[in-house]
């Protein structure tokens, strides 16, 4: 079985181009990828991240 891989919001942001306000803004308004909190921190899991990017993508118009 491979191993989850599990990304920060430094990371998330980073891949996405995206300031780390946003993640948290996302976050706030329920927006943006599922994420796990652990204690203080908010994990991102790589499956979560990339099936909401196809959400987003499907949603979009062109």
């Amino acid at each position: 079985m491979a191993a989850t891989e599990w990304l920060t919001v430094d990371e998330l942001a980073a891949e996405l181009k995206v300031p780390k306000a946003t993640i948290y803004k996302w976050r706030a308004n329920r927006e943006g990828p599922r994420a796990a909190q652990i204690g203080r921190h908010l994990r991102f899991r790589r499956g979560d991240v990339d099936a909401w990017l196809e959400a987003v993508c499907l949603e979009t118009p062109r």
